[in-house]
């Protein structure tokens, strides 16, 4: 179980789903209450239980599980978490709520768009709607002894996206608004959906960058300095990477062909591509991430 301490009341865990490490982590706040920042999937909540046990954390002095958004990888474990949980609410976007109380649909998608990797993340169980507490934009959750969490919404990688922003030690958790960290190649990825919207996630970036942060707290994974730095680096990589496959769209070129240029053109991309050739995940990044913009230009138009 793989823990580090960011302070003195903030910790996170690797969640390590089917043995998968080094990928999605869940942050642990402990003020008078303990709030959970992304909850991860159902098929890691096992790990997650465990980490509260090696903390010393007490399942019934959980007050919040606070999820950026509802994807499985996220949000998707939240209710099956919260029957360990007796005093735990969840905190998630107005427009997730429903697919939190019901989410057959968001499963059934998941599956369609995921395949594999949404077995390896284990199907969402509801969650009941007394439960939960909608995340408004500005709003602040209060955990005592001087530590306060602002909701800040941020739209584009999903409709249904917040940020969550320490007040007193000026982290962001950014959830997929600021992309993907790794830390070992010291680089960021975009993480960028068939329903992404390009314009709004890059207003949402700069949202973020303008709390002028110390500290990005990625579920995607792990912390990082320089955040103001690397928020205004993934803008202009998402831009490089919309503007290359424009170009290709714009001369009917395939998919493949989109890939190379963005490795040709992106040294993270290059690095990454090197990496992650195996990975159970991140195997086909490139693939998910392209058609995210492909699907963006057809909605919107060739820029």
């Amino acid at each position: 179980m793989n823990i580090e301490k960011i302070n003195d009341y903030t910790f996170m865990i690797d969640l390590n789903p089917k043995g998968i490490g080094k990928f999605i982590s869940s942050y642990i706040l402990k003020g008078e209450k303990t709030a959970i920042i992304e909850c991860g999937p159902t098929s890691s909540v096992e790990n997650l239980l465990k980490g509260l046990e090696k903390l010393g954390i007490k399942r019934e002095e959980i007050g919040y599980v606070m999820v950026s958004h509802i994807h499985l990888d996220h949000g998707g474990g939240a209710g099956a978490l919260l029957k360990y949980l007796p005093n735990a609410r969840l905190i998630v976007h107005p427009k997730g709520l429903p697919h939190m109380a019901n989410p057959q649909k968001l499963w059934s998608q998941s599956k369609q768009v995921l395949g594999k990797i949404a077995e390896i993340y284990g199907e969402p169980f509801p969650v009941p709607s007394e439960r939960m507490i909608p995340a408004e934009d500005g709003m602040n959750v209060d955990l005592g002894d001087g530590i306060s969490i602002r909701v800040i919404e941020t739209l584009g990688h999903a409709s249904h996206h917040v940020s969550y922003y320490d007040l007193k030690n000026e982290i962001v958790f950014p959830g997929d608004t600021a992309g993907i960290y790794i830390k070992d190649l010291n680089i960021i990825l975009p993480t960028t959906p068939p329903l992404l919207v390009l314009d709004k996630t890059l207003e949402s970036i700069e949202k973020l960058a303008r709390l002028n942060p110390k500290m990005l707290c990625y579920t995607h994974f792990g912390p990082a300095d320089a955040a103001v730095e690397k928020l205004r680096a993934y803008a202009d990589q998402l831009r490089l990477w919309a503007s290359i496959v424009c170009e290709c769209l714009k001369k009917n070129e395939d998919l493949e062909a989109m890939k190379e240029r963005i490795i040709e053109r992106d040294s993270a991309a290059s690095l990454a591509a090197k990496h992650f050739g195996n990975h159970p995940i991140m195997s086909d990044m490139f693939t998910r991430d392209i058609q995210g913009f492909i699907a963006y230009f057809e909605r919107y138009g060739l820029k």
